[in-house]
């Protein structure tokens, strides 16, 4: 009996917490009244080519910053220094492996010396399959026609990587020595990893121009918080005995460091390098959008043209390159734990530095440095042109023969729920709206949720754009409901079998590595230029994480809870809507705040392939001159919207698990 009344346990603290949906039901409810009476009213509609006084002002700002760039004391001394050092190590690397320079018609290490270095790097840190990977990839590129784009893409993204570890792992090692400086950075932290990725391009701009080297400042500041937040806790998770005994030898404080916790904390430093690079790549193609040079640029032009064969060439060897750079840091932090000793000391690699390896990846160098066969790529990217014209193939057939399934399908979402939640938050008066998310702020989340809640409606308001907001957050609230109900189904069928989890999990990992470009690609193929394409593609870019998340929850829950249920006579749908979905209630909830952010990032993106709304307001403001306040703008609302949407679905997460 008593194992009885621990599997029902959960049912009870269910039933004990239906006051907070009864709650959020009436306010519902009362909002759908209040519309029927105040429809049309105070929308605070704009139209698209309107500009409100803060646009003019944002617009006359940047004017401003144009005209005093060059002789302002701050930009002539500080911002123009930090753009020019950057600037240089962009050109020193592109002229390395991507750019011409001076009188040579080509880079100083041609095609068959990146080769020879790709595949000797992959195999110093992990091994044999790993540098025929990575061979084969930068093969791949060539073979594509997209040679210099892929270069020019790896060398903003190694740029990038550079400057972002130089800043992040000895900020992450200060975070894991020092409380005080770990509490001070991870508001910062979590404010930047909540930005989605279109929000950095145009302050950026603002201050730095566009081009290579905005583009890589900007990969640094969305790169380099995974960077610190890894390193701090690999700092941090060095065990406290071992720390002790090296202090009781008398070691210093930087004797402890040097030889104690970065050399046991180097396997997570190395998957915190991983993630550093992922997040550099996913940055720098969207950095297309401020003529960033690379694959990017030619997957935001093909979008741009609905130029589908294009597209997927160049999403393709975007997919290639982040597969290969994750191989090789996953099989480096491998590699790193292989090599550590029973007391936790690192004994370095195992490939030696000098060999024949090195050997032949210098002459590899020297050949492809000196003779012009072996620095341009050969061929004329036929590979790529096949690629193209069969994905424009497969494009056509899908349009001749599926368009009647895609339709309906697309149709039934659109009109069934899209329009009418949208309908609702665009034709509601703001300041009902306003009050209907302040009010699920305080149920789901509490008095601060509210406050910021109140706080960013208030800001909203004041961008002058919140009829695009609006409809920015009826995409990002469909698509985010079904992401959640995907990610129910699969994340329970996973944390239920662990065979599904096997065979299920590495198809995540591998979505997860994909830039968010990439998915827009397959999707404007079936559904053309819409709204819906950016929801479905947003759908399957959150998803992986909330499958994931809701996978580990489900598969946390006691066994001994389970057993109990299954002996009380429960069902497999009672067990896991009575027993394991109410016990990973904190799961779902986190999911649910991963799915938002991750959905308003793809939904803002979508705004190249017909999303509309606050998308593509920003990348009008990249286009038109005369709204690039308008974009700016745009940028600070979705900012307001993540921080609104993050703040809520945490506080609600951390009463969940209270």
């Amino acid at each position: 009996m008593a194992a009885v009344a621990d599997a029902t346990a959960p049912v009870a603290t269910t039933r004990g917490r239906a006051g907070r949906p009864v709650v959020v039901a009436a306010i519902l409810v009362v909002w759908l009244l209040l519309f029927a009476a105040f429809r049309g009213r105070g929308t605070l509609t704009l139209a698209a080519a309107d500009l409100t006084g803060l646009h003019r002002w944002l617009n006359d700002v940047n004017d401003s910053i144009g005209a005093n760039r060059n002789s302002s004391p701050l930009f002539l001394y500080f911002f123009n220094e930090i753009r020019l050092v950057i600037d240089n190590l962009v050109t020193f690397v592109q002229s390395l492996i991507s750019q011409p320079t001076g009188a040579r018609p080509v880079p100083q290490i041609g095609w068959l010396g990146v080769v020879g270095l790709a595949g000797y790097v992959s195999w110093a840190v992990g091994n044999w399959r790993v540098a025929l990977l990575a061979v084969a990839g930068f093969t791949f590129f060539g073979l594509q026609g997209l040679w210099q784009e892929s270069m020019d893409t790896l060398a903003l993204t190694l740029s990038a990587v550079l400057v972002a570890l130089l800043v992040g792992i000895p900020l992450g090692v200060w975070a894991g020595l020092s409380d005080r400086f770990n509490r001070i950075m991870t508001p910062f932290l979590d404010f930047m990893q909540t930005m989605p990725t279109f929000v950095y391009l145009a302050p950026l701009t603002l201050i730095f121009l566009i081009g290579g080297a905005s583009a890589v400042i900007t990969t640094v500041i969305y790169a380099a918080p995974p960077a610190i937040r890894i390193t701090a806790h690999a700092i941090r998770s060095v065990p406290g005995t071992t720390v002790e005994a090296a202090d009781s030898l008398g070691t210093t404080r930087t004797q402890q460091l040097v030889k104690v916790l970065l050399p046991m904390s180097k396997r997570t430093v190395v998957m915190g390098v991983n993630q550093t690079i992922m997040a550099a790549l996913a940055m720098v193609t969207i950095a297309a959008l401020i003529d960033a040079p690379g694959l990017g640029k030619t997957v935001v032009q093909a979008l741009q043209s609905l130029d589908v064969g294009t597209a997927f060439n160049a999403g393709l060897a975007i997919v290639v390159m982040a597969i290969v750079l994750d191989r090789v840091t996953t099989a480096a932090a491998a590699r790193t734990e292989s090599r550590r000793t029973a007391d936790g000391r690192f004994t370095g690699w195992r490939r030696p530095l000098l060999g024949a390896g090195a050997v032949a990846a210098l002459v590899l160098v020297y050949l492809s440095h000196t003779y012009v066969w072996a620095a341009e790529f050969p061929g004329d990217g036929t590979v790529g042109s096949h690629i193209a014209s069969a994905a424009d193939t497969a494009t056509g057939w899908l349009q001749d023969h599926v368009s009647g399934l895609t339709n309906a399908l697309r149709d039934a979402l659109t009109n069934g729920l899209l329009n009418p939640f949208q309908t609702l938050l665009t034709d509601s008066p703001w300041w009902l709206v306003g009050a209907v998310l302040v009010g699920l702020g305080a149920v789901l989340g509490g008095r601060w949720a509210a406050v910021t809640a109140a706080v960013c409606v208030g800001l909203l308001v004041g961008t002058g754009l919140w009829s695009d907001s609006m409809t920015t957050l009826a995409s990002t609230a469909v698509a985010t409901v079904l992401v959640m109900l995907l990610g129910a189904v699969v994340g329970v069928w996973m944390g239920r079998s662990a065979l599904a989890d096997r065979l299920i999990r590495p198809t995540l990992d591998a979505a997860q590595v994909m830039p968010p470009f990439v998915y827009l690609v397959p999707f404007l193929a079936l559904f053309g230029a819409t709204r819906f394409t950016a929801i479905v593609a947003a759908v399957v870019y959150a998803a992986p994480v909330a499958v994931k998340i809701i996978a580990d929850g489900v598969r946390n829950v006691p066994e001994a809870t389970v057993e109990a249920a299954t002996s009380a006579g429960c069902s497999t749908w009672q067990i896991i809507t009575k027993v394991q979905l109410p016990m990973a209630r904190g799961a779902l909830t986190l999911a649910t705040n991963q799915g938002l952010i991750y959905v308003l990032s793809m939904v803002v993106v979508g705004g190249l392939v017909g999303a509309g709304a606050l998308g593509y307001d920003v990348v009008a403001g990249f286009s038109q001159g005369e709204l690039y306040g308008k974009g700016l703008a745009a940028g600070l609302a979705i900012v307001l919207l993540g921080v609104m949407f993050d703040r809520i679905t945490q506080a609600a997460a951390r009463r969940t698990r209270a």
